[in-house]
């Protein structure tokens, strides 16, 4: 399935799919779905999902008749991680997004750079899909190392 939203393209021909998950109930059932975790070779994250006519992905096809139907959701990362977390085991989750580091609490903190950076960090952003939190925290930690001391 290929769909533009807010001018990107989805294509689940192109795109990598990295999970699945589905109902408990049979295919076939009214209530049977199955959504697809696709990223693109951009970063971006969307979701493929299919269903019958008792699931969110029913289509009305006349006056109180509906049919199962198709669609396809751009997901941001943290949408993304979110939806793994509810649907994927421990194992699963972390192949796609990497160990899961409880040691680091997070902070909010304030500090002025260059617009230049800022920019590169925003873009940085939007091309993988990351938060600017996350690009800023990795790049700190890979310069400084998580054990260095002021």
């Amino acid at each position: 399935m290929k769909k533009i939203i807010a001018g990107k393209r989805y294509d689940t021909e192109t795109a990598q799919r990295v999970a699945v998950s589905c109902s408990s109930a049979e295919p076939g059932d009214l209530g049977y779905w199955e959504e697809y975790l696709y990223k693109k070779r951009t970063g971006e994250f969307f979701l493929y999902g299919e269903g019958g006519p008792a699931t969110k992905y029913c289509k009305q096809v006349a006056l109180n008749s509906w049919s199962g139907g198709a669609s396809i959701s751009p997901l941001t990362y943290e949408e993304a991680k979110e939806w793994a977390e509810d649907n994927l085991s421990g194992d699963e989750y972390e192949e796609i997004f990497g160990p899961v580091d409880e040691s680091m609490e997070a902070m909010t903190v304030t500090y002025s750079i260059p617009a230049a950076a800022a920019d590169l960090v925003r873009r940085e952003a939007e091309k993988t899909g990351r938060t600017r939190s996350d690009i800023v925290a990795g790049l700190i930690l890979s310069a400084l190392g998580p054990e260095q001391e002021a």
